[in-house]
């Protein structure tokens, strides 16, 4: 009788470890130390090297960082998306900061270069093909009126990366319209649409999943003990 009675004291516990999932091992307790781990887990473009520069799209904000680069011809330039809001990198003029740059017949100009509205695990790089400022911004609804706009090799006087971002804040057009990823380009060439990149993208999630398997699975078999204990 006595063993009965611990065994139905026992079944609510194990029924809550079936159902409820076991705490994350890279849980601190404090949401500070989370937070900071979860922030840790964003992939970021790593330091630049000879030949290669790295910018970093959506890490932190509305924000293309750094902003405003100088990049030698020949340079390639990799964009690192962050974060799980989509974002892109698009080619636009300084006279229309916040608007895909078209192709122009009459001055046999190609489009530009357009990497599609994507998210954090892609990269999208560009060569630099000649010292013209090559002007971009990212085209998610408001984004590009927030200030989120770059340059590379934009002019010291004139026009400047400054007077693109307060051209583009003051922008009031209609939200663009994703297509997809563009190749091409003026000024830099874009090769190749966006690339997946393993990046740190955090495995704590597969961990955690994986581990409340374990519990769910292991409260089962005890239930099924204690209930052939109760009924024998």
């Amino acid at each position: 009788m006595l063993m009965k009675s611990a065994v139905f004291f026992l079944l609510p516990a194990l029924t809550a470890a079936q159902y409820y999932p076991a705490p994350d091992p890279t849980s601190s307790g404090s949401s500070g130390t989370s937070s900071a781990a979860a922030a840790a887990a964003v992939p970021s473009a790593p330091a630049d090297t000879t030949g290669h520069m790295n910018v970093n799209v959506g890490f932190g904000g509305k924000v293309f960082s750094p902003a405003n680069i100088t990049a030698p011809v020949g340079t390639l330039v990799t964009f690192y998306f962050a974060g799980t809001i989509p974002h892109s990198v698009t080619q636009s003029s300084f006279a229309q900061p916040c608007t895909y740059l078209v192709a122009n017949a009459s001055a046999s100009t190609p489009g530009g270069f357009d990497s599609g509205l994507v998210s954090t695990g892609a990269t999208f790089t560009i060569n630099v093909t000649d010292t013209s400022p090559i002007w971009i911004h990212c085209k998610t609804p408001t984004h590009c009126a927030s200030g989120m706009v770059g340059s590379i090799n934009a002019p010291a006087t004139g026009n400047t990366y400054d007077a693109f971002l307060t051209a583009a804040r003051a922008f009031s057009g209609p939200s663009e319209t994703d297509t997809g990823a563009v190749t091409g380009g003026v000024h830099g060439i874009a090769t190749a649409p966006p690339a997946s990149d393993t990046g740190a993208s955090g495995s704590s999630g597969g961990t955690k999943s994986s581990a409340t398997k374990i519990v769910g699975s292991a409260s089962l078999v005890l239930l099924s003990a204690l209930f052939s204990i109760v009924m024998a």
